[in-house]
């Protein structure tokens, strides 16, 4: 398999560790030393500043740098809201959420969530890309610092958010006058990425005219100048600067001071634009529909295509990233591809002049749909930690899909299937409250098809009930129920049984919940349905068996689903057995030692997929056995707002503290 060359552009972070972390620097920040002084200064000032300025001219690198820099100022740590690829309102709560690594469980509104779990935090945000949701930003800032005296807000965008008490940061370009120690901080910017491009470049008498002369026409703009610098490979920076010069008197009409800055970049681009062979080009256009990375396979389904054959994919993408249009990330699991903002924003121009974004983003929301589906498929076997890994890197591009999916009235039921497909990822990975949402926004959309409402309506029902909202629940399965059994689905039935059944167990109804789990089982043996769902379901009436005194019962229903469980691979569900296995052993007289070996077991396992649930039962249980444990459940419940009430907990933590905790 073939793959890109070498990144030699314009990243400057490699990527980091998770959501929300500060990425690590790969090469230094150049001629920024005043503003990275004065934006400190103002961040010891004023508890909200704006970076504002032009495309490319480096907001966000600059602003990454100075909160690189105050880490150790905040005792709750620093941490990166990245906003440029947000278009949903809704989601730029949801955002901030997945940057700070709330779990909560709860139906509250987000950003009641945040407000509490900042409320007593020493912490510094960074909001990077506002300036496509302004007024949400702002209304999210506001709030947030009125509600949490120790947070600190640094934004970026094109404009100011309008907060009072904001302090706002105006950035322009490099300096492009000599300086008393030597050349101008837009020479040795240029200078310093040429060598990256060139390693035998160098600034020298013979060429620094040249130079400067280029940097003047490209206004300092750090992009313009790192773009330029990609074109050494083929050109002498003599050439470069003709070939520019040339380019803005096409634009201006002949006088270069008629040419506004904020078109220095869009020019820029557009050359290298030009560069591009006509594929090379086309295809430029069709990645514009990714938002944020991208793998080649993704790449190769939705970009192929009339004028692009998928043999010549893989060595165009290669292409672009060696003109840095395309920046190639090394990962664990192999290479990622993105594009930044402003030369994403420009291809997608040329798509829409093509007239084909429509049909990218179908294909693209395609492609995303069908990846959801063969992750739900793989969830029931031994890859369960690779599937939320998987969706964890393209979350992005899922609710991608998923806008389009919603949005287009003449197919809503594609973006009811995705929303519920994704059921494994609500409820196993720690994100009922985005599952929330999405569901909620498919089932307001009229028509569709039938299979397709009854799947999100059950997911809907399974999400409300563990976020306490019986009531929601309730409706939606008894809506499910009802369209499933007027068409003839007997799976969405039996799913809808099922999940009726827990939500009786979670209103302490135990003997209509066994009767509910019992029909449920009956109904997934009658169509010869085998997955994790169905091993839960035998969980949750060995639950109800032990709950009712007959522990024996239970153990034997819990040992046939773990020999399930270890034939197939399957974790999730073998976490909640060992959960019951643990509060029988522990009834029946077994001990607190064994009651708690298979208690953190299962405990290791959710926390493995990022289960909240899963830590928060077991928890509860372990509190139970250790002193320790007592604590870590008392603060864990509040994670699970709708059951018990309340903010967030560093699930982490507590699940640590409670395996290495001693036994009584």
């Amino acid at each position: 398999m073939q793959h890109g060359a070498p990144l030699d552009g314009p990243s400057p972070f490699a990527p980091r560790s998770g959501p929300g972390g500060l990425p690590a620097e790969v090469d230094r920040l150049v001629g920024r030393d005043a503003e990275l002084s004065a934006l400190r200064g103002r961040l010891e000032r004023s508890r909200l500043v704006t970076v504002t300025g032009t495309g490319g001219v480096g907001k966000t690198r600059l602003a990454l740098a100075a909160a690189s820099g105050s880490q150790d100022r905040f005792c709750g740590g620093v941490r990166l809201v990245e906003l440029s690829m947000v278009r949903d309102a809704p989601m730029v709560d949801r955002a901030v959420l997945e940057a700070l690594a709330v779990t909560d469980h709860s139906a509250r509104p987000p950003r009641s969530v945040l407000a509490e779990y900042l409320a007593d935090r020493e912490l510094l945000l960074v909001l990077d890309g506002c300036e496509y949701l302004v007024a949400e930003c702002a209304a999210l800032a506001a709030e947030l610092l009125r509600r949490a005296p120790g947070l600190r807000i640094l934004a970026t965008g094109r404009r100011p958010l309008g907060v009072p008490g904001e302090s706002v940061l105006p950035l322009g370009p490099l300096e492009l006058a000599d300086q008393p120690d030597g050349e101008s901080s837009a020479v040795r910017l240029f200078a310093e990425r040429a060598v990256a491009v060139v390693p035998s470049f160098a600034v020298t008498e013979a060429n620094r005219a040249a130079v400067g002369a280029l940097c003047r026409r490209l206004d300092g703009l750090p992009l313009a100048l790192e773009l330029a610098a990609v074109r050494l490979r083929t050109m002498s920076v003599e050439r470069i600067a003709e070939r520019i010069t040339d380019r803005f008197q096409l634009l201006a009409g002949g006088d270069r001071a008629a040419l506004p800055r904020r078109q220095t970049l869009r020019a820029v681009i557009g050359w290298s634009h030009e560069l591009c062979t006509p594929t090379q080009r086309l295809l430029w256009a069709r990645l514009s529909v990714f938002a944020g990375e991208f793998d080649l396979d993704a790449v190769e389904y939705v970009c192929t295509g009339s004028g692009l054959p998928a043999e010549e994919v893989r060595d165009t993408v290669a292409a672009l990233v060696a003109q840095s249009v395309v920046i190639r990330d090394e990962a664990a699991e192999g290479a990622r591809y993105r594009m930044l903002e402003p030369v994403r924003e420009y291809g997608a121009g040329w798509l829409e002049a093509l007239g084909d974004t429509e049909r990218l983003r179908r294909r693209h929301r395609d492609w995303y749909l069908g990846l959801a589906t063969s992750c739900e498929l793989d969830w029931f076997g031994p890859g369960q930690a690779e599937v939320a890994a998987r969706v964890d890197r393209d979350l992005r591009n899922l609710r991608l899909a998923l806008e389009f999916g919603l949005e287009r009235a003449s197919d809503p039921h594609i973006g009811q299937y995705l929303a519920g497909s994704l059921w494994f990822y609500w409820v196993g990975c720690g994100r009922l409250s985005e599952g929330r949402h999405w569901l909620d926004r498919a089932l307001r959309r009229p028509g569709g098809n039938d299979g397709a409402r009854a799947k999100a309506l059950w997911v809907l029902g399974y999400v409300a009930a563990l976020q306490g909202d019986t009531v929601a629940a309730v409706a939606a399965l008894d809506e499910c129920r009802a369209l499933a059994e007027r068409t003839g689905n007997a799976a969405a039935a039996a799913y809808a049984v099922h999940r009726i059944g827990c939500v009786a167990l979670l209103c302490h109804d135990v003997p209509r919940a066994a009767e509910l789990f019992g029909a449920a089982l009956a109904r997934y043996r009658e169509i010869g349905e085998l997955n994790s769902h169905v091993l839960l379901g035998r969980v949750g009436l060995a639950l109800a068996m032990a709950l009712r005194g007959d522990l024996e019962g239970a153990v034997a229903q819990c040992e046939q689903v773990r020999g399930v469980c270890l034939r197939y691979g399957e974790r999730w569900a073998l976490a909640y057995a060992l959960y019951v296995l643990g509060y029988a052993a522990w009834r029946g007289g077994a001990g607190a030692r064994a009651a708690r070996e298979l208690l953190c077991e299962g405990l290791a396992i959710h926390h493995a997929l990022r289960d909240p649930v899963g830590m928060v039962v077991a928890l509860e249980l372990l509190a139970q056995l250790t002193d320790d444990g007592q604590g870590a459940a008392a603060r864990a419940w509040p994670s699970l707002g709708g059951l018990r009430g309340g903010a967030h907990l560093d699930l982490d933590t507590a699940v640590s503290r409670a395996l290495s905790a001693p036994t009584r």
